[in-house]
């Protein structure tokens, strides 16, 4: 692992003033680079789809796209957790932030030259920034009290939200820029996720000074060199961690992923095929993404507990579910009450998960760890977007919103178990 400076690390070891101050600064820079990395991710979520339809020219292999990028997220998840574990979050995020930047201009020049290959290859790599944005959630936790820890997350969080939300209803005005400048209109919004993209990148790697990752850890070995016996054998290795704690917050976020990307990519496809133009599928997914992240300030994960929010995620995925499947299809007053709490659903399961997780995992491996169940979680939101195809295909969107409520129910089960086994405090 990288090391931080001697004087560095007594500078903020000695002092919890500037620990905090700390600690702050930097939420404050992850904050900034949610930002740009919200509108980046906007731009797959609200037309990927739609894009992939019209070129490969049939709604069945409308889901591919969703499954690409979460499934080149998953690769870059793995890269970015052990890049952060060795060089630090700085040099981790900005260099996947900075891929995805590259991946949203090769979907730009596969729209131009009507290339389904280059599609293919540069939605893969545009998944970095989807991972990025998502392990970006981490870095405000390295500093962070124990007490403090889901309110880190869900201040990450709900940054991304100005821009994810302005980013859906930036459609139509990036699509007509692009068609001035001859190219496809439903590939404008990868032109505005490039340059977020870079930015957010950007922003890290000048302004995230000192690593909040590296520095924690070295102060955590000196506090613990200094607490340690004077002795001459060999110090007692640090303990792994709840690995039940690792599997109760994985599963929370994998069940709730799963559901969630499922309904939200034939939500367009859906949409469309029964007369909305793109600035009515722009509204519906700016609202659904701005209820992933915009109660983040509220969930109160850190007030009510971990177990009651998971709980909470899968009570309210069944609701999108229910609604999602039932609401008319010339409507879209019901449409978009079932994607704003498939967004509020989502947030409760990944704020109670990633807690879960930062709870369960010491320093020393935090960051390799999470990168490992991020690489799970981008699976299944690729499995969730390439189901969802073949389901609405093969049946209808009606019965693809039922099973994805339906199987977010699994949470209560997995946290019920997670509390009768585990002893309270």
């Amino acid at each position: 692992m990288q090391q931080i400076p001697e004087k560095l690390v007594q500078f903020y070891s000695f002092s919890p003033e500037r620990r905090h101050a700390l600690y702050r600064r930097t939420l404050a820079v992850v904050i900034i680079s949610q930002i740009f990395g919200g509108a980046g991710l906007a731009a797959g979520v609200t037309v990927g789809a739609l894009l992939a339809q019209q070129m490969l020219g049939t709604a069945g292999l409308a889901g591919i796209p969703a499954a690409l990028f979460t499934l080149g997220s998953a690769g870059a998840a793995f890269l970015v957790g052990r890049i952060s574990q060795s060089r630090g979050r700085r040099a981790g995020l900005a260099s996947g932030f900075i891929a995805g930047g590259i991946g949203a201009a090769g979907v730009v020049l596969a729209a131009v030259t009507d290339s389904v290959v280059l599609l293919f290859i540069a939605l893969l790599v545009y998944g970095a920034g989807t991972a990025t944005n998502l392990q970006a959630r981490y870095a405000g936790t390295d500093l962070a009290p124990p007490q403090r820890r889901a309110t880190a997350v869900s201040l990450a969080m709900v940054s991304t939200t100005l821009g994810a939300v302005a980013g859906p209803n930036l459609v139509t005005p990036m699509g007509a820029f692009a068609t001035a400048l001859g190219i496809p209109a439903l590939a404008g919004p990868f032109l505005l996720a490039s340059v977020a993209y870079a930015f957010a990148g950007l922003v890290l790697y000048f302004w995230m000074r000192p690593d909040p990752l590296l520095l924690a850890t070295a102060i955590s070995a000196q506090d613990r060199a200094e607490t340690a016996p004077a002795t001459d054998s060999p110090s007692t290795p640090e303990p792994p961690g709840n690995n039940r704690g690792v599997a109760v917050g994985t599963t929370v976020m994998v069940l709730t992923q799963i559901a969630m990307v499922a309904i939200m990519t034939m939500t367009p496809v859906h949409m469309q095929s029964h007369g909305h133009g793109l600035t009515e599928v722009g509204v519906v997914i700016g609202i659904h993404i701005g209820f992933m992240y915009l109660p983040s300030l509220i969930t109160g994960v850190d007030r009510l507990g971990r177990v009651p929010m998971a709980v909470a995620a899968g009570v309210t995925l069944l609701a999108a579910g229910i609604l999602a499947a039932t609401a008319p299809a010339q409507s879209m007053g019901q449409l978009m009450i079932a994607l704003a709490l498939l967004g509020l659903g989502w947030n409760f399961g990944l704020i109670s998960g990633t807690a879960l997780i930062v709870d369960a995992t010491p320093l020393e491996t935090r960051a390799k760890i999470q990168g490992s169940i991020d690489v799970l979680i981008a699976l299944a939101g690729a499995t969730g977007g390439a189901l969802s195809g073949v389901v609405v295909a093969g049946a209808s969107y009606a019965v693809l919103s039922l099973a994805g409520g339906v199987l977010s129910l699994l949470l209560i089960p997995v946290v019920v178990w997670s509390q009768r086994t585990t002893p309270r405090n």
